[in-house]
């Protein structure tokens, strides 16, 4: 994988957003066929790893590169290795430098992870890339998008699309895929599981106490009462064995 920094990246733009119903240039594509993020909700700071699927290429066309990029906000971007890719994390410099949770100073964030098929993903194949990255604390109760560009051997179709206020994204030719955050208190609603914590040095660690072993007294005395009778029964019928002999 590699990293590439740049001051400002030709990222999109809001007027590309704005005019992006006009930017699907590899054909009409199927409302229920768009690139888009598997998981979600996701809870406001938590560290999430999110899929991307891309279920088809540009209208017919085979897919050679897909370019996702970061919203503001997300500094830090971990991309799954894929070996049917190369991987390219894109730096851009932050107006006001940061202090991360370790006390590091933090200069720069990834602004975006472009995949380049190192074999082009046929149009009658799905290919899946996962992202893991902490969901800005401020996010609750807001939607984020990753606007992504899929180019293909010949066209590309440009998911950058965003709904404006009071539209339905479901609206939209070919939307940004997006994943929609909660606040922290509201996780646990959302299939949240907070029975699970990970310690210091990196391990699972299960906050409700094991149950104490069954206690096997009963059936112990049960036990030796069943074979006891059996052996008094055994006695009795090798007394009368004898007599009869």
């Amino acid at each position: 994988m590699s990293t590439r920094r740049t001051k400002r990246p030709a990222l999109i733009g809001a007027g590309a957003l704005a005019g992006a119903a006009a930017l699907v240039l590899g054909g009409a594509v199927a409302a229920s066929a768009h690139v888009s993020i598997a998981e979600g909700p996701v809870e406001a700071g938590s560290y999430s790893i999110l899929t991307f699927g891309v279920p088809h290429g540009c209208d017919g066309s085979a897919t050679t590169e897909v370019a996702i990029q970061i919203p503001e906000g997300i500094n830090v971007v971990t991309p799954t290795r894929n070996s049917l890719y190369t991987v390219e994390k894109v730096m851009e410099d932050l107006d006001t430098p940061i202090t991360d949770s370790h006390g590091n100073e933090v200069t720069e964030r990834v602004a975006q992870v472009v995949y380049t098929a190192t074999t082009p993903l046929p149009d009658g194949q799905r290919d899946a890339f996962e992202l893991s990255l902490q969901i800005p604390e401020d996010a609750a109760d807001t939607t984020l998008y990753f606007p992504t560009v899929q180019t293909c051997e010949q066209g590309e179709t440009a998911w950058v699309q965003i709904p404006e206020d009071g539209q339905d994204g479901h609206d939209l030719d070919a939307p940004a895929p997006s994943v929609d955050v909660v606040a922290a208190s509201d996780a646990a609603s959302h299939g949240h599981d907070d029975s699970t914590e990970v310690t210091a040095d990196g391990h699972d660690e299960d906050s409700t106490p094991a149950a104490a072993p069954a206690d096997q007294t009963p059936l112990v005395i049960t036990s030796l009462a069943v074979g006891g009778i059996g052996l008094i029964i055994a006695v009795i019928a090798l007394l009368r064995g004898r007599k009869k002999a």
